[in-house]
C-alpha cells in the first residue's frame, strides 16, 4: 500500500521528476502549484492538482484538511539567484513566508515529515572542494539566504513541535527523465546545459561563456551536474531516513565539469557546433563548486544512475529535441 505525498512545486522542474518517481512506485500525490514557473502538462493525469498561492492559509490549510498525508516535499520557491539581488526582500519574504505556511499547515494536521528543495548556494565561496555537510554555511545571494532561513524554521519547528526535516542541498540539477514525458523546460532559462543545446539547436542565441581565465584546467568553471531522476530518488530515500530524525544532505555527483567539457558533451551527443562567444567573469562565480554526496550515499545507500556527463546531456538532448517550445503551455 502506497502513501499519500504533497508535493508543492510539482508541476515545476525538479518537483515533476519527483511526483513521477512517486505515482511510479505506486503512490497518491497531490500537487500545489500556481502554474506561474510550473507547467499543467509535467503533472500526471493520475494527480491532483491544486492551483492556488501559498501565501494564502487559508486554501493550504483547505488543502490539509482535505487529505492526510503522510509527508510535504516542498519545491515551490523563488530561484534566480541573479533576479535575488535585485529583489532581495521579495526572496526573503516570499521564500521564508510560504515555506512556513506550508510547514505550519503540516505541524497543524499531523503531518510530521516534510522534505525541503533547499540549495548549494548556501555556501557561498566554499574554502574546500568537494563540498559536504561541515562547510561553512555563508550564502552571498539573497536566493541563498531565504533557503537558510528556511531550514532555521524547520529547525525551530522540529524542536518545539517533532516536524521531521530532510533539507537537500543540490547543485545543479540536469537531463530529463529517461522515458522523455518530462524535462526541463524553464523562462528565462539560466541553466547552462539547455541553454548550450539551445544554441545547437539554433533555438537559442548562442551561448555566453563567462570567463576563461580561471584557475581550472581549460580557464572555464567548473560545476557538479546531478541527473533530476537521480534527484528524485535521493527525494524518496530521504523520506525513509526521516524515520530516524532530521537530516541535512548535499547531493551531487562527486565530480565536476567545466563549461568547456558540457559544451563538447553537447556536440558529441548532438553532432552540432554549439554558437558562442567569450565574455568577461561574472562577478561571485566561484571557479570549482563540487559537491561530496558521501553521507546520503552512506545513511541511504543512494548512488546516481546517470553519473556520466554524456549520459545527462543525452536526456537532455532527447527532451528538447522532442520538444523544442518545451511544454508549449506558455500564452
Amino acid at each position: 500500500m502506497g502513501g499519500r505525498y504533497l508535493v508543492t512545486g510539482g508541476a515545476g522542474y525538479v518537483g515533476s521528476h519527483v511526483v513521477k518517481a512517486l505515482v511510479d512506485r505506486g503512490d497518491e500525490v497531490v500537487v500545489i502549484d500556481d502554474l506561474r514557473q510550473g507547467h499543467r502538462a509535467a503533472v500526471p493525469p493520475s494527480v491532483e492538482l491544486v492551483s492556488i498561492n501559498l501565501a494564502d492559509r487559508r486554501q493550504v490549510a483547505d488543502v490539509f484538511a482535505g487529505w492526510k498525508f503522510d509527508a510535504v516535499l516542498h519545491f515551490a520557491a523563488l530561484s534566480l539567484v541573479g533576479e535575488s539581488m535585485r529583489d532581495p526582500l521579495r526572496y526573503c519574504i516570499d521564500n521564508l513566508s510560504n515555506s512556513l505556511i506550508v510547514a505550519d499547515a503540516a505541524v497543524k494536521s499531523g503531518c510530521l515529515r516534510f522534505v525541503l528543495s533547499s540549495t548549494a548556494a548556501l555556501f557561498g565561496f566554499p574554502k574546500r572542494i568537494p563540498i559536504d555537510e561541515t562547510a561553512d554555511v555563508a550564502p552571498v545571494s539573497a536566493y541563498g539566504e531565504s533557503k537558510l532561513m528556511v531550514e532555521r524554521g524547520l529547525d525551530w519547528a522540529d524542536q518545539v513541535h517533532g516536524l521531521r526535516s530532510a533539507s537537500l542541498r543540490y547543485f545543479n540539477a540536469a537531463g530529463a527523465d529517461p522515458s522523455g514525458q518530462i524535462g526541463e523546460d524553464h523562462d528565462p532559462e539560466t541553466h547552462l546545459i539547455p541553454l548550450a543545446i539551445g544554441a545547437a539547436m539554433g533555438t537559442r542565441p548562442p551561448l555566453t561563456v563567462f570567463g576563461t581565465d580561471y584557475p581550472t584546467p581549460d580557464g572555464t568553471c567548473i560545476r557538479d551536474y546531478v541527473h533530476v531522476t537521480d534527484l528524485a530518488d535521493a527525494h524518496l530515500r530521504a523520506l525513509t531516513r526521516l524515520d530516524r530524525g532530521s537530516c541535512r544532505f548535499n547531493i551531487g555527483n562527486g565530480t565536476g565539469y567545466s563549461v568547456k567539457q558540457v559544451m563538447d558533451s553537447v556536440e558529441r551527443i548532438s553532432g552540432k557546433p554549439v554558437p558562442h562567444s567569450l565574455g568577461p567573469r561574472r562577478a561571485g562565480d566561484p571557479a570549482v563548486l563540487v559537491a561530496s554526496s558521501a553521507r546520503l550515499r552512506e545513511e541511504t545507500g543512494w548512488s546516481p544512475r546517470f553519473g556520466a556527463l554524456d549520459d545527462i546531456v543525452r536526456t537532455a538532448w532527447a527532451w528538447h529535441s522532442a520538444h523544442p517550445k518545451g511544454f508549449g503551455d506558455r500564452g
